[in-house]
């Protein structure tokens, strides 16, 4: 079909597109996968077969909006920006001048203002972050509704990339088993600040606006600032001096995603099954989850390849680090295929089943979040008995 005739049946469909010649759309897109109603504005592009967009959802009010390979619920606001392979539940938004690349999943209502880069990034329901962002590969929880929410401040940066020119480096802002129950305190991570990854944030943590966050925040409802620390020493390319850290943040959050993806096949899938807009989600969603484990393992596997090619020379290294890097290289052929391996299904399974007891009979309710919101305390804590015991299938593996 030519774009003309696939404009033409979107507009007898009832999508609205202001000024239609302005628009272009994909010969790929199948029109039955935009819903009567979506709003199209001028200077938009809409690409790929994979595309499904929501009743509800407005693209490009703000700007020139491409949007390849997504998958929207419904009511989401895609102010403009380049948008790709993501899924968007109910209510996500992102302001314009977005950059969004795959792997990236925006659950109910979470969002963000103008220009923000997000890759690989897991942002739960509420989530928010302000303007002129690049928050790549991270998974962020927290907050309970629309006004107790976690935040990231405006210009915040999560540094993924090392001087290793490693991308080992994923953080876990909040947890999978406590943050899909939508019952924590938020966490704030203030403005003008960076987080350096891989680095692990407990629920509660307010980091202060202009902070470099360089470690793990392990401990629970802290305030944590302070200043870069300034001096000068000499440059030591290649050579890891906390590799037992930087695997066990990888693990964790390998893990995390694991059972976040369980968590979408056994508890969200009544609630993406409803109407075809929701199913293309559900899909969508279970797909950025596999790249983004691939991704993990990947990326852990190039710190091991490094690892053996550190040059010759002094070495700051201490003895039981070295020991523990050459334990984890020797492991690695044996570790790689078992994360990359879904869990066994007896993981968890009793409690499992008892929190999808308690979850079915909630499955009348309107939404999702009103899903969540009316579970009993025991029937939370299975739930994250269940997830824990996937995350920590893959945490206790290191070695």
């Amino acid at each position: 079909m030519t774009t003309n005739a696939i404009i033409e049946t979107l507009l007898a469909r009832g999508v609205r597109l202001p000024a239609p010649s302005t628009v272009y759309v994909d010969a790929a897109v199948l029109p039955e996968r935009i819903a009567p109603g979506v709003e199209i504005h001028p200077g938009c592009r809409i690409l790929g077969a994979a595309t499904s967009i929501g009743p509800g959802c407005v693209l490009g009010r703000e700007g020139p909006l491409t949007l390849d390979s997504c998958q929207l619920q419904s009511n989401v606001a895609l102010a403009g920006g380049y948008v790709s392979g993501a899924a968007f539940l109910d209510g996500a938004s992102l302001g314009a001048d977005a950059h969004v690349r795959p792997g990236t999943i925006l659950e109910e209502q979470a969002g963000g203002g103008h220009a923000v880069g997000l890759k690989q990034t897991l942002l739960f329901p509420f989530v928010t972050t302000g303007s002129l962002i690049n928050f790549c590969d991270v998974l962020m929880a927290g907050g309970t509704d629309r006004r107790n929410h976690s935040e990231v401040g405006s210009s915040y940066v999560h540094f993924n990339f090392t001087p290793n020119q490693d991308k080992a480096t994923a953080s876990l802002v909040g947890d999978v088993p406590r943050g899909v129950m939508l019952d924590r305190a938020p966490i704030f991570l203030g403005g003008q600040g960076g987080l350096v990854g891989p680095a692990r944030i407990a629920y509660g943590t307010v980091i202060a606006a202009g902070t470099v966050q360089r470690g793990d925040q392990l401990e629970p409802d802290r305030l944590v600032y302070g200043k870069r620390r300034e001096g000068e020493r000499e440059a030591a390319p290649r050579v890891y001096l906390n590799l037992r850290r930087l695997v066990a943040n990888n693990l964790a959050y390998i893990g995390n995603v694991r059972a976040l993806a369980q968590w979408y096949a056994h508890a969200r899938t009544p609630f993406l099954q409803r109407t075809p807009y929701d199913a293309a989600c559900l899909a969508g969603a279970l797909t950025n989850l596999d790249l983004i484990l691939r991704e993990r393992v990947q990326r852990l596997g190039d710190v091991v390849q490094k690892l053996g090619i550190t040059p010759a020379g002094p070495d700051p290294r201490s003895a039981a680090e070295r020991a523990y890097q050459e334990q984890f290289a020797a492991a690695w052929p044996a570790l790689a295929p078992r994360l990359s391996s879904p869990p066994a299904p007896e993981l968890g399974a009793s409690a499992r089943a008892k929190f999808l007891s308690g979850f079915g009979a909630a499955g009348g309710a309107e939404s999702y979040l009103d899903a969540v919101r009316s579970l009993d305390p025991s029937c939370r804590e299975s739930g994250t008995a269940w997830l824990q015991a996937v995350v920590d299938a893959v945490a206790d593996q290191n070695t």
